[in-house]
């Protein structure tokens, strides 16, 4: 495969991230299709937002704008095989594979060659084609939606073979979402309101070719998103003064009440607290973690509020739980203990500032699980009252003023972003511009339906009907929970 680069675009060059107030992150119209089914024409060049990113990390160019991104991927036989033999090995297989990659955005075409693939997702993870034991024949496949992970940098660690400076992306299939939009509203929501720990999405289009098939496999549209990692890190350098911290993946189980050595592990190790980076320094990393949690579970009354606010921005913290519990979340902290991240802006042991980082917004507004009607429930009783961090917090009364006016300010009716009519106008737009685009290859999810995930608890919710709507519906519980 030829890995030279049709064209190399100039960096546009983009205001500074912004600190102390919301950013303008130009996200109104997430990432437009210009192109038909199957098709991969191009229209306009697109807007040149700023959108709240640093110019070197080149989330700008991907991230904002009107144009749709469009992934064209090229594999050979033998290296796609290899993924389904991996696969058919281990379901949760990290393995990587060889392919290249075209991405179309505006008038823009960049191609790079050598890229790492593999498949991503937990409980989603998923084969991409056919059955257990069967390997790709041309022109005779049987494709599935599955999530992607790209590595522009796996094999080749030069700038030659980044994406506008962004090294790896995560291309995620709208599996329990027949609305294609819960994930890109819940990140657009969260930078609206100033969460800019929040990390960003939006819609791309997507398609495979393997050596022999006589054409492209269409897959539809996806839902495009920054990876939380060291570049994540880089790019807010300046809001989080500290560029090197240690970023923590949280996954099921982390209450933040254990510190146990069994519970914490380095990179690709699976365990519920897993190091992402400054890896080498895992040992400082662990004994840092490990005392603060103790402190979060340990520390009671005026002990606990007096550092937290020594360690915290707990008016950003509570405004992105706010966001979180408004969406309907329950497969976070609070309920769940699963699903974000960590990060600390500083290696000294007990010196530092820690940021809470959202992630995984797929499974929210009216798509509830466990005991959980997420339209009706109580916000200031989300969880599980032994997940000890928010639980703390709200003992006090400042602190519970802050998230109940984060929340109150959400639905307000003049300027609330998830006030009814303006969440829904927000997702008619955004269907207006992907809905002729999803239909495809897979005849899997090959139209959009106004319902939550079919093994969801609440069945009824609606986000552009009258009737169970949930914007409606979560709008009366925070006016009734928090006047």
């Amino acid at each position: 495969m030829d890995i030279k680069r049709i064209k190399l675009a100039a960096l546009t060059v983009l205001a500074a991230l912004v600190c102390a107030c919301a950013p303008d992150l130009g996200l109104d119209n997430p990432q437009i299709p210009s192109g038909g089914n199957g098709g991969s024409t191009n229209q306009g060049s697109g807007s040149s937002s700023d959108g709240g990113f640093k110019a070197e990390e080149g989330l700008g160019w991907l991230f904002s704008g009107d144009d749709i991104p469009e992934f064209h991927l090229e594999v050979s036989l033998a290296e796609w095989n290899r993924l389904l033999g991996e696969f058919d090995k281990n379901k949760n297989t990290s393995e990587y594979i060889h392919a290249d990659v075209l991405c179309n955005k505006g008038e823009e075409k960049i191609r790079i060659g050598d890229v790492g693939l593999r498949l991503k997702g937990n409980t989603s993870r998923r084969r991409p084609e056919g059955n257990e034991g069967m390997m790709h024949t041309a022109g005779q496949s049987n494709w599935h939606h599955c999530h992607y992970q790209l590595n522009f940098t796996k094999y080749n660690k030069d700038v030659a073979h980044e994406l506008h400076g962004v090294k790896k992306l995560y291309l995620k299939w709208f599996k329990d979402d027949p609305m294609y939009v819960r994930e890109v509203f819940c990140f657009d929501l969260f930078h609206r309101v100033g969460v800019w720990t929040a990390p960003h999405s939006a819609y791309c289009r997507l398609w495979i070719k393997v050596e022999g098939d006589p054409s492209e496999t269409y897959l539809g549209v996806y839902n495009m998103i920054e990876l939380v990692d060291g570049r994540y890190a880089n790019a807010r350098a300046e809001q989080f003064a500290f560029k090197d911290g240690f970023l923590w993946k949280c996954s099921s189980g982390a209450s933040l009440s254990d510190a146990s050595d069994h519970l914490i592990g380095n990179d690709g190790s699976d365990k519920i607290y897993e190091l992402k980076t400054q890896t080498a320094e895992y040992a400082a990393a662990k004994a840092q973690l490990q005392d603060f949690i103790k402190k979060v579970a340990g520390k009671g009354d005026e002990n606990f509020k007096n550092w937290i606010v020594e360690v915290c921005d707990v008016e950003l913290l509570l405004k992105t739980y706010a966001v979180n519990v408004a969406v309907g979340m329950w497969d976070d902290y609070w309920k769940n203990k699963n699903n974000y991240y960590i990060y600390f802006n500083s290696k000294d042991l007990y010196t530092y500032k820690f940021f809470f980082i959202p992630y995984d917004y797929d499974n929210t507004l009216g798509t509830s699980h466990l005991d959980m009607d997420a339209g009706r429930q109580d916000p200031l009783n989300w969880g599980d009252n032994s997940n000890p961090l928010i639980y703390k917090l709200l003992k006090y009364e400042e602190f519970r003023k802050i998230y109940k006016d984060a929340l109150l300010s959400l639905v307000d009716p003049v300027a609330g972003e998830f006030y009814y009519t303006r969440s829904m106008a927000r997702i008619r737009e955004w269907h207006s511009k992907i809905g002729d685009y999803v239909s495809n290859d897979t005849g899997e999810d090959m139209s959009i339906e106004d319902r939550p995930a079919s093994w969801g608890n609440h069945g009824e919710y609606r986000l552009l009907e009258e009737s169970n709507n949930f914007f409606k519906i979560r709008a009366e519980a925070i006016e009734r929970h928090c006047r």
